[in-house]
């Protein structure tokens, strides 16, 4: 395959949504795969919605997903004399011209399409017509002068080849009034310029992709590939929306998703390689087509998210882990740990790891650590520490005190032994024991926790429950 350029054109005019997040790694995947380029370009064309709070937040989105571009960003609003350009170039050669309409004009072309039942479009009225004719007062804007005859064929990636009847698509305007370019016209300048072989967006530009061909004909640059993506639906096959999850990167960041787990979910959204459902990032970028993108849109499912981010924290080695969870545990613990409170994080993550979904989850099980004594057991916690629990406490105390070899095993050992001889059930002494050391019902394994906390923080905290 020819050398692969590709890009993503986010607006900055909000944040990095899970959609747009989708579209960025398949057209960097595809880039990687061939060895070609991957670019950013920011459309902030529209100045009184784009900010400056926008394109960074773009940035940092990319940058937590791991998608790195290749050159510095393009951006959109510099161009627009270049793009003025272009349109006065097709305005010369006859392929353009100047629409004198007054908006009370366009008004009545839009009531009686309403009227009529049917969609907007412009009656080419100035299309032939002498500029000398043209009222006083009126700025004119440059319409391009689509072809009304025959078709627009795209050969599309994902969804095939799509016909546009020409006489349907009308003379789009591409340079308003006040000089500035339109979206259609800055796109298909810009794709050129950047060298761009592969367009790689939504399927909600299916039309512009006929309309930008015309222009890309007209203007004699070569025209691009295409792959219009089908967008993503909530679990409810509705269109995505907040309480689906379209949220931006960062909320999904604060959630505590690995990016690496991102990456693999969001590949699977629209992508497939056969059964696979657990796809490093090394080999999405050795498997990535646009052969096996899907033409019915994907599903977003929190619970499939869940799961697959849970097995990443699983599987990623502890040390990078812990450098991931650390800003998480600083958050939930108020503070940042000390060194021996690092210590101790280091010896309960392989056990913490095992039951956690993402990283607020993980920073929650080793609060614990950080609890000054005494410590305030919750509601349910206290329900566990009646009279007979503390009066078995107190004999636990005693049991344990002269354990040598201060472990999970050896604990272990000591706690079953005693609930044998108080003829009650492990969890009996087990639970009791959980909600004295860490105030809750729920912890890492409560060995692993006596092993952490070691001997004189175990016991202190045991005698402080029982008083």
């Amino acid at each position: 395959m020819k050398n692969v350029v590709t890009r993503f054109a986010p607006s900055p005019t909000g944040y990095l949504h899970i959609g747009g997040a989708r579209t960025a790694l398949f057209n960097w995947l595809f880039a990687r795969h061939h060895g070609g380029k991957f670019l950013l370009r920011i459309e902030d064309t529209d100045r009184e919605r784009s900010t400056e709070d926008a394109v960074a937040k773009i940035f940092q989105g990319l940058q937590w997903l791991g998608l790195d571009w290749d050159a510095e960003p393009v951006f959109q609003f510099a161009r627009m004399k270049r793009h003025a350009e272009v349109a006065e170039k097709l305005l010369a050669e006859g392929k353009a011209y100047r629409c004198y309409c007054t908006p009370e004009e366009l008004e009545e072309m839009r009531a009686r399409a309403k009227a009529e039942g049917r969609p907007m479009r412009y009656d080419g009225r100035w299309r032939d017509r002498d500029p000398k004719e043209a009222p006083v007062g009126v700025k004119p804007v440059i319409r391009f002068k689509a072809p009304r005859e025959g078709v627009t064929v795209i050969r599309d990636h994902v969804q095939g080849e799509v016909t546009f009847q020409n006489e349907q698509l009308d003379d789009l305007i591409i340079l308003r009034s006040d000089g500035t370019p339109t979206y259609n016209l800055s796109v298909v300048v810009d794709d050129h310029d950047m060298g761009i072989t592969h367009v790689i967006r939504g399927d909600d530009h299916l039309t512009n992709a006929a309309r930008q061909t015309q222009l890309y004909l007209a203007a004699g640059f070569p025209v691009p590939e295409f792959a219009h993506i089908p967008l993503i639906h909530g679990p409810d096959g509705a269109k995505l929306s907040k309480r689906h999850g379209a949220l931006g990167t960062e909320a999904y960041a604060d959630m505590g998703y690995l990016p690496a787990a991102m990456r693999n979910y969001l590949l699977r959204l629209g992508w497939s390689h056969g059964d696979d459902e657990i796809i490093s990032t090394e080999q999405a970028i050795e498997w990535f087509d646009l052969d096996h993108v899907g033409r019915s849109p994907a599903r977003f499912d929190f619970a499939k998210l869940n799961n697959l981010n849970g097995h990443y924290i699983r599987n990623t080695a502890d040390d990078e882990l812990l450098q991931a969870a650390l800003p998480f545990i600083t958050k939930h613990a108020g503070r940042a740990p000390g060194e021996a409170e690092l210590g101790k994080l280091k010896a309960i993550l392989p056990s913490v790891k095992e039951r956690a979904k993402d990283l607020n989850e993980l920073a929650e099980a080793v609060l614990f650590l950080f609890a000054a004594r005494p410590i305030q057991p919750d509601a349910a916690a206290q329900k566990h520490l009646d009279q007979a629990a503390k009066e078995r406490l107190k004999k636990l105390v005693d049991a344990l005190r002269p354990v040598n070899d201060w472990n999970a095993a050896g604990t272990e050992a000591v706690v079953r032994k005693l609930a044998e001889t108080e003829q009650v059930k492990l969890g009996q002494l087990a639970q009791p024991l959980r909600a004295a050391l860490t105030g809750r019902t729920v912890s890492p394994p409560i060995f692993d926790v006596l092993a952490v906390l070691g001997r004189d923080e175990t016991l202190a905290r045991i005698q402080d429950a029982t008083r």
